[in-house]
């Protein structure tokens, strides 16, 4: 009876190894992948989650293995898992999965960054956060709008390019206009705007009216909204001092006039630039913010890179002092994406 009794419990001795064994491992993982980085984001877990879901479930197969049953009994639960899996899988959010392999996609070709000037759906603004399942813009009126990443992926998406984005204005004046002295006069007025290569365009002849499009390179794609207003600005201004009146030819007004006197108003000091808010900076502050602190981290990973190339190659106290300069480096890298988790919680 005694030996009967002990050959069952020596039975379930690999059962319990590989179980201590599973939870041993499975704590430890947690606590280098996890435990140690509670200031990581949502976004910045899921992977890590991602890897301890597949561990724990590397080690539930390992513990079903190791149980004192039949081979027919372990074949059936583990089909009975492999079904509860599928069942999981088949009845979770399909949008989810989408969303999550769309990010990775987003990642791998990455078409824009944070910080960039994007359009997509007749919505335009700046990238501020780029997550796994979705991406987060700031419009031009200051809003913040969530973009889920499927949708990124199959619509196209336009993104103004670091080197330079082309500013226009279209205007209608009439036809006793010759097309040279309107193009000499808008040609002035992208100068004034600080534009590059501008170049004027006859965009369509209507029945009452020419339409012109002026248009220039601004190499500072950050003041885009400000250029814009500057460039309607410089044309009124132009047109203006040349006696050119920017009305419809159908144009009339119920109050009597002398003859000869024109509709344009009388020129007034410009203010500085000093004196002239930026509007941008009110806009898109957490794209510019989101940008700068993105290019902060960028640069002390790059530096703690190289850091730790150089570290094998010194000795002595020369490498005491590398080394605490990776401390210290790695100490602000992780004080940085703290404060941004503790500014993107709610």
């Amino acid at each position: 009876m005694a030996e009967t009794v002990l050959t069952a419990l020596t039975s379930f001795y690999p059962l319990v190894v590989s179980l201590l064994g599973v939870v041993l491992i499975l704590g430890i993982t947690h606590h280098f992948l996890i435990g140690r980085h509670d200031y990581l984001s949502g976004d910045k877990k899921l992977p890590r989650q991602v890897t301890m879901l597949s561990l724990t479930l590397v080690g539930l197969l390992v513990v079903v293995l190791s149980l004192p049953v039949s081979e027919s009994t372990r074949n059936q639960i583990i089909a009975l898992i492999g079904v509860l899996l599928s069942g999981v899988i088949a009845f979770s959010s399909t949008t989810v999965v989408s969303n999550l392999m769309a990010g990775i996609v987003l990642r791998v070709n990455k078409p824009f960054r944070v910080g960039d000037f994007v359009r997509v759906n007749g919505f335009a603004g700046r990238v501020t956060q780029m997550g796994l399942l979705d991406t987060e813009i700031q419009s031009e009126t200051r809003e913040l709008i969530a973009f889920a990443n499927s949708l990124l992926v199959s619509s196209p998406v336009s993104v103004v390019r670091a080197s330079g984005a082309i500013i226009s204005v279209d205007l209608s004046l009439g036809y006793e206009l010759h097309h040279g002295l309107v193009e000499k006069h808008l040609l002035l007025a992208a100068e004034r705007s600080k534009l590059e290569e501008p170049f004027v365009q006859v965009t369509a002849l209507g029945d009452f009216s020419v339409t012109y499009r002026i248009a220039g390179l601004l190499k500072d794609v950050k003041s885009m909204l400000s250029a814009r207003s500057n460039l309607h600005k410089s044309v009124m201004d132009c047109l203006h001092e040349a006696g050119i009146e920017i009305v419809s030819p159908s144009f009339m007004n119920q109050r009597p006039q002398e003859p000869g006197v024109q509709m344009i108003p009388q020129a007034k000091e410009s203010k500085s630039e000093s004196e002239s808010s930026a509007p941008e900076a009110v806009v898109f502050d957490k794209a510019e913010q989101a940008e700068s602190q993105l290019k902060s981290k960028e640069a002390m990973e790059k530096q703690l890179s190289m850091l730790k190339e150089q570290l094998p190659s010194v000795s002595g106290e020369e490498k005491a002092k590398l080394k605490q300069r990776i401390e210290t480096l790695t100490s602000r890298l992780e004080a940085t994406e703290q404060k941004q988790e503790e500014k993107e919680e709610p």
